[in-house]
């Protein structure tokens, strides 16, 4: 089964009509997108987009051929062009299936918004599922085996392939394509990394793709270190990585500060944007929940782990420090790097960077500057992606 993509923008495309923003403005060439529209063995249209016979033709299809037109948006989606000579478009019914002259299967999925997502089985029994923006299966039932190919809104539902994957619709294998793209998400690398890192890819307008021909996504990094300052956007960056994954382990190490309102609002914050399924466990007992196994773990952060290993060993006494406390928090930490070096679960870890600014006045804090550096560093070796987030701004350090 090949699949044309017409167009793989969001409803008004990308750039959108007078839009000045950034990433509208950087949305040329393979960044600038269409709304999206799919065409199945030029046989079946799924969506239209503008002057879908032109966006055919550059694409080198031909829509002649078209024998059926179907429509997910709502009913009061956005308006789109009927061309001349294309059968009249039409949606199924949630949870009937329709056969197509051409001998596809196509039977329509309930969603937990308005509108219609469509699986689309070929002759030869390749199986792929199309969901229109916004939208995330509701109810879904276990099928008897992974899709070959998704096509989905990844970057606005994050949370819809994540229930794809926790049903077993979505496994190793499937090709996840991320459509419905819009100028909330910044075009070029820094898209094809976000989307990498949820395991899935995008492609430019009139890409051709194979049904079922394996293509190698970047392997999700099993272990990624998560760097920036206080405000930087590190923990939202953190989440974001996982969030199109079922059943995360979210370990909060700071604890709780009684009578603390403003600690008590940031934690409120944390909680409130991370998805519902996540779980949320309150630790600093991190070696054994990399020793097993699991679900992936975000541990938020390191600087407040080691904050508790000083507290531990007496590290902010200078004669307890010299007397075995610099010792004592060593093996500590060695500890921790080597269960992250051994971990077979996926992880993302938060940590502050730490030395850019002012030299810390007390001896303490130059101290805590020290011991966090060294364990980011050592940590930093241990996995496969580093990431520095800066003014919001990811750079990838390794990986």
């Amino acid at each position: 089964m090949e699949l044309t993509l017409l167009g793989t923008g969001a409803p008004e495309g990308l750039p959108r009509p007078g839009c000045p923003c950034a990433a509208c403005a950087a949305a040329v060439g393979d960044e600038a997108r269409a709304a999206t529209s799919l065409l199945v063995d030029d046989a079946i249209l799924l969506d239209l987009t503008p002057g879908p016979a032109f966006a055919a033709a550059r694409a080198g299809r031909s829509i002649a051929g078209v024998r059926q037109v179907l429509l997910s948006h709502p009913a009061n989606g956005p308006a789109v062009e009927f061309p001349a000579g294309l059968p009249a478009p039409g949606r199924v019914p949630d949870g009937r299936e329709l056969s197509v002259i051409s001998g596809h299967r196509v039977r329509a999925l309930a969603l937990d918004t308005p509108g219609t997502g469509y699986e689309v089985s070929s002759p030869d029994g390749e199986r792929l599922l199309y969901l229109p923006p916004g939208a995330a299966p509701a109810g879904l039932v276990a099928p008897a085996r992974p899709y070959d190919m998704v096509v989905l809104d990844v970057t606005g539902r994050p949370d819809a392939l994540a229930r794809l994957r926790e049903a077993g619709a979505a496994g190793p294998t499937t090709d996840v394509i991320a459509v419905h793209l819009d100028h909330d998400v910044p075009p070029g690398r820094e898209l094809h990394r976000r989307l990498a890192a949820a395991g899935a890819r995008t492609v430019p307008d009139g890409t051709t793709l194979v049904v079922g021909d394996y293509h190698a996504v970047p392997d999700v990094p099993r272990r990624t270190l998560v760097l920036g300052g206080a405000r930087s956007g590190k923990s939202y960056e953190a989440e974001r990585r996982l969030e199109a994954f079922p059943d995360v382990l979210y370990v909060a190490t700071g604890g709780g500060r009684e009578g603390d309102p403003d600690w008590a609002r940031r934690i409120a914050a944390h909680r409130d944007r991370r998805p519902a399924s996540w779980r949320t466990a309150e630790t600093c007992d991190l070696v054994p929940l990399l020793a097993a196994e699991g679900p992936p773990l975000l541990i938020d952060c390191l600087s407040l782990w080691l904050t508790g290993a000083m507290d531990d060993v007496g590290a902010w006494d200078d004669a307890t420090w010299t007397g075995g406390g610099a010792d004592a928090l060593a093996k500590r930490t060695a500890e921790l790097v080597a269960a992250v070096r051994a971990t077979r679960r996926t992880v993302v870890l938060v940590s502050n960077e730490v030395g850019s600014g002012v030299v810390p006045a007390t001896a303490s804090g130059r101290r805590f500057r020290d011991e966090l550096g060294r364990l980011n560093a050592a940590l930093a070796g241990e996995c496969e992606q580093v990431v520095l987030v800066v003014a919001g701004q990811a750079l990838l350090l390794r990986g």
